[in-house]
């Protein structure tokens, strides 16, 4: 692999540039949430959709105590990006450091809690009836390896910072490879039920932060840190945790949407319900990644050459940047458009002998996905503005206006609507939401990146 520099983020087209950036990060994500897409159709196929239900209660939980790695990750990349580019390593090295003391500390302490009031929280997420004890199981073995995900998915943001795209694609490849084959051993060959998917994953975890350590001790990273590196320092703990609070509470976000969601629609339809938002909550995931990876191809480079003040530079990523997310959007809405019933029946086993009411849930979950599916992805093909646009003031530094629209979509705009339209519009009312949530989330930030652009990119040559 050839070497590639920071340095680079501040010279090349920015249409390269972000295609070099993008791309790879489009296929890491794209690999990880493969990863969670095939790890579902298995456990659909091999144990059954009551235990996707139940992933899906566990993930909002495991996946904030993760988030807070990203969080911490992309707080101190923020940094490290703007470092390098004005040539202050030296900063760069001390805000690495950080980020591996405060990941330790923030992650154990969470899964202490977490494992400590494991029977109070599996219920508030809509862990009830059929859903409780296959939950409890994978939540607690999957609990286990958070840490070790959160290390990696920090470390993962810090590899982007520096640049190389390349080796943050294969960190989030490995793993994905690695849980399929032994969800396939754990759950198909040995029969090991959720305690198999759940190892899987764990096992996954592991195998992705022995890469990214890999990549840190190797010459490949410009980040050599020592001892003296990894004591906080509050300056750069501040800068992070206001920076790294916009993931965060993205997370945290999404985390009490899950909440609200498993329990509104387990009120308005059973286990069956929350069954078929399981499977639209994979798609979520999945259907996006090119959107996604344009937003962490443009981080860095939008933070290099603000940090360098290329200003014209920073409007061209911006401008590009939301161009190539929503024509890739668009594609992906017309596929989700056209499919939805093929969609939902991956996730489903039609194998000889099953029994009547695994038979039932399943003609359930494919009647519904479909008109679910088509309200939750209505806006897709305008999200990139909203995405690109909350990631813009994360890149630059501008906290407090990253974390405000970071919130809109889902904390100001969807939150509300699905607490208050399922009252008059049922089942329907859960579904529109998500739609009206992201055109007003989207018009909102497309002012605020528009006052900013002419504010300060203009203004500022």
């Amino acid at each position: 692999m050839a070497k590639v520099t920071s340095e680079a983020l501040g010279k090349e087209p920015i249409g390269k540039l972000l295609v070099k950036q993008a791309v790879p990060a489009s296929i890491g994500i794209l690999v990880m949430s493969l990863n969670i897409l095939i790890d579902s159709i298995f456990v659909g196929n091999w144990i059954g959709p009551i235990a996707i239900a139940a992933i899906n209660v566990v993930l909002p939980v495991s996946f904030f105590i993760a988030a807070l790695g990203m969080a911490i990750g992309i707080g101190g990349s923020s940094i490290i990006s703007r470092a390098l580019g004005s040539g202050d390593k030296e900063k760069a090295l001390k805000t690495f450091g950080n980020q591996i003391t405060l990941t330790f500390l923030c992650t154990v302490s969470l899964v202490v809690l977490g494992l400590w009031f494991v029977d109070d929280i599996i219920p508030k997420f809509g862990g009830k009836g059929d859903i409780f004890e296959p939950a409890k199981i994978y939540y607690i073995i999957v609990l286990y390896g958070v840490p070790i995900l959160a290390y990696a998915m920090m470390g993962n943001t810090v590899i982007r910072a520096e640049g190389k795209p390349k080796f943050a694609m294969i960190a989030m490849i490995i793993p994905t490879i690695g849980n399929l084959l032994m969800d396939y051993l754990f759950i198909y060959v040995f029969d090991m039920g959720m305690h198999g998917a759940a190892w899987a994953t764990t096992g996954s975890y592991l195998l992705c932060f022995l890469f990214i350590l890999w990549f840190f001790l190797s010459k490949n990273s410009e980040l050599k840190i020592n001892f003296k590196h990894v004591s906080l320092q509050s300056k750069i703990v501040s800068e992070i945790g206001s920076l790294g609070g916009v993931t965060l509470a993205r997370q945290a976000v999404v985390s009490i949407t899950y909440l609200l969601l498993n329990n509104i629609l387990f009120g308005l339809g059973g286990e069956a319900l929350i069954a078929v938002y399981a499977i639209i909550g994979r798609m979520l995931m999945f259907a996006l990644f090119p959107v996604f990876g344009v937003t962490q191809g443009f981080l860095p480079i939008a933070g290099y050459n603000y940090g360098a003040k290329q200003y014209p530079r920073v409007r061209e990523t911006i401008n590009t940047a939301i161009k190539y997310a929503a024509l890739v959007a668009t594609i992906v809405f017309i596929g989700l458009m056209v499919f939805p019933a093929e969609i939902a029946a991956l996730f489903l086993s039609d194998r000889p002998g099953l029994p009547e009411n695994e038979i039932a849930l399943n003609a359930f979950i494919i009647e519904k996905v479909p008109g679910a599916m088509r309200w939750v992805f209505l806006a897709t093909p305008i999200i990139a503005i909203q995405l690109i646009g909350a990631a813009y003031f994360q890149a630059i530094g501008k906290a407090t206006p990253a974390l405000l629209l970071t919130l809109t979509r889902q904390g100001f705009c969807f939150i509300p609507l699905v607490l208050i339209l399922p009252r008059f519009m049922g089942e329907l009312g859960v579904w529109m939401s998500f739609a009206i949530a992201d055109i007003l989330s989207t018009l909102i930030t497309g002012y605020f990146l528009r006052r900013e652009v002419k504010a300060t990119l203009l203004t500022t040559e």
